[in-house]
């Protein structure tokens, strides 16, 4: 019998993606922003499905089903009545919205037709139930409760769920405007940072703060019940009528407008950032603690853009009463492609879930391009690039060898990663021993700011010599506290060190990657899923006897990750990484042709 393949869309919003299935198995998925290096690019994801096609060696007319990851007409719906509720304020928001969705939102069957050249049956799934399959049928539980948490679907903001066997149940949702995520997007916006792609640099500030504005978000802001769920005060908002999301009462109640983007940040952005991340910590405790009393189960699977905060999901496993935790590592909206896709294949086709204990169905996050050593080779002959060419033993060990004279390494390997983090397919790595490493590749390598912390890559065997984490952690979801036992205790001088100041002081044998509060957001990685770059750190371990990288993303900010070897080798001479390992070959930035910059990016990143 023919293969079925179902195609998952998600688009319009941000994070557009797609993903592909043959007979329930995920083929490719990808986001579109990496093919047209638009960050968190929104427009319908043509490139991301021409490759889902391509790596499934189909045409779109072989496709049985197309799935959209949320039901547009419902989310009209609902701005139509927020608009109507507020009228007359909110008619610039309204006048801006409107003519998109007369234009194209509306009409996604004729759009999605048009854009594939496809010709069958659509359907339609609600955003948060997307969201909800993304968690639960790629989960290697055969029986889990589900939490969703985002800023807004159609209507809802949250829901909760439990998943058996083959399908799943939604038992409850929170509704707009009462929004966890856009509460947290509402400090992202006073903070300084953009809505939608800067929430994660206010987690990694927080430390840096005290959370002395946790009692006035208490008071002023959100309600918030014994079981999770609250109203937020809307008087302090603007994201109902306007095109910011707060407004002057919010201005009122914390002091002063909000941070110029790219202004120096001060101890205020930091304790603010600090007391939201508290106030969210704690809505999702509660929330995981009632769905817990509630399913009985032992098990739960996350979703939707807060499931990306891995301090919250750091604390839900080791304070919530769930014993084993799963997070779907593309966890935004890209994820609901696959959600709608397996929704399909499962709710609708009535397919059976295969459950392999232990192992979930995401293939590590490795599914996005990978090229061939001879499309590497052909492209950096195009450029004139100096190179070698080594065998996969000798490759690995230079590797080791630059990483342990901490030098800083582009590495390019195997197929792109789905999702938000890179996870040693498209990675930068340095040496997590050098006290220099973290600002170094803050400030010379990603062109961001000095705060921001770096993840550590470890063996998954040799996690626990390194960090109080009691579950593997393969996609950088989880926060863990480094062991006691390798914390280097802070002298009464540091103690007495305010904000940014703190960041120089050296708190573990492993400082690059241990943040001020001494956690590290940490990815486990096995040989099974990455076997090139466990073999890199198996490597640095047989050299340095540390079985640990620092590991981040390969992009600059303002970018998205990069896809290509062009889009690596780009990145490359854009920058101080002092080599690039591009598959099997092997580049010296010292050795390369003059890069000539555009003058255009070079003022965009502030490189003059």
């Amino acid at each position: 019998m023919a293969p079925c393949y179902v195609l998952g869309i998600s688009a319009f919003y941000h994070d557009s993606a797609a993903c592909l299935l043959r007979d329930g198995e995920i083929v490719a998925a990808a986001q579109e922003e990496r093919f047209t290096r638009k960050k968190g690019d929104a427009s319908f994801p043509v490139h991301a499905a021409r490759y889902c096609l391509q790596a499934g060696g189909i045409a779109a007319s072989q496709l049985a089903y197309v799935g959209f990851y949320d039901k547009p007409l419902l989310k009209f719906e609902r701005i139509l009545e927020t608009y109507l509720g507020v009228a007359p304020r909110g008619f610039g928001q309204f006048r801006i919205a409107g003519p998109l969705w007369m234009k194209e939102k509306l009409f996604l069957d004729r759009e999605i037709r048009r854009a594939l050249g496809y010709d069958r049956e659509i359907l339609y799934a609600e955003h948060h139930e997307s969201h909800a399959a993304s968690a639960f049928f790629p989960s290697p539980f055969e029986e889990a409760a589900i939490l969703t948490v985002d800023g807004v679907g159609e209507w809802a903001t949250a829901s909760f769920g439990a998943g058996r066997s083959n399908d799943f149940e939604l038992l409850r949702e929170l509704h707009w405007p009462d929004s966890l995520g856009l509460l947290y997007s509402a400090f992202t916006y006073y903070t300084g940072f953009k809505v939608n792609s800067g929430e994660y640099k206010v987690m990694g500030l927080a430390p840096y703060g005290d959370p002395k504005y946790v009692d006035v978000i208490y008071r002023d802001l959100i309600d918030l019940r014994e079981d999770g769920s609250f109203t937020l005060n809307q008087e302090y908002f603007n994201y109902l009528t306007g095109l910011t999301m707060t407004n002057g009462a919010f201005d009122r109640l914390f002091g002063g407008p909000p941070r110029v983007p790219e202004s120096k940040l001060t101890q205020r952005e930091m304790d603010l950032a600090r007391s939201v991340q508290v106030v969210c910590e704690e809505v999702m405790l509660r929330m995981t603690r009632t769905l817990h009393r509630e399913t009985g189960m032992d098990n739960l699977c996350l979703a939707g853009g807060v499931a990306l905060n891995c301090v919250a999901n750091g604390r839900i496993l080791r304070e919530g009463p769930f014993r084993r935790l799963w997070i779907q590592p593309a966890a935004g909206d890209a994820g609901g492609a696959l959600g709608v896709a397996q929704l399909i294949w499962h709710r609708y086709c009535k397919q059976p879930r295969s459950v392999a204990p232990g192992r979930d169905g995401m293939h590590g996050a490795y599914l996005g391009p990978a090229f061939s050593p001879e499309e590497i080779e052909a492209y950096l002959v195009s450029q004139g690039a100096t190179y070698e060419r080594l065998e996969r033993g000798c490759l690995l060990r230079h590797a080791a060898h630059l990483l342990a004279d901490e030098k800083v390494v582009g590495w390019f390997d195997g197929r792109m990663e789905f999702g938000p983090r890179a996870l040693g397919a498209r990675s930068i790595l340095g040496d997590p021993r050098s006290p220099r490493m973290q600002a170094q590749m803050n400030l010379k390598i990603k062109f961001r700011e000095g705060f921001r912390p770096f993840a550590p890559s470890v063996l998954n065997e040799r996690a626990s010599e390194y960090f109080e984490l009691a579950c593997d952690s393969p996609y950088m979801l989880l926060v863990a506290p480094v062991k006691q036992e390798r914390q280097i205790p802070m002298s009464d001088a540091q103690r007495r060190l305010w904000g940014i100041e703190q960041l120089n002081v050296v708190r573990s044998d492993i400082p690059a990657v241990t943040h001020i509060d001494y956690s590290a957001r940490v990815q486990t990685v096995t040989r099974d899923t990455n076997p090139g770059y466990y073999d890199l750190i198996s490597e640095f371990d047989r050299l340095t006897g540390c079985p640990v990288v620092v590991n981040t993303s390969f992009n600059v900010r303002g970018e998205p990750i990069v896809c290509t070897p062009a889009d690596a080798y780009r990145c490359f001479m854009r920058t101080n990484i002092d080599y690039l390992i591009l598959g099997p070959f092997l580049l010296d930035k010292t050795q390369q042709p003059e890069w000539k910059e555009s003058e255009d990016w070079r003022r965009e990143f502030q490189l003059d």
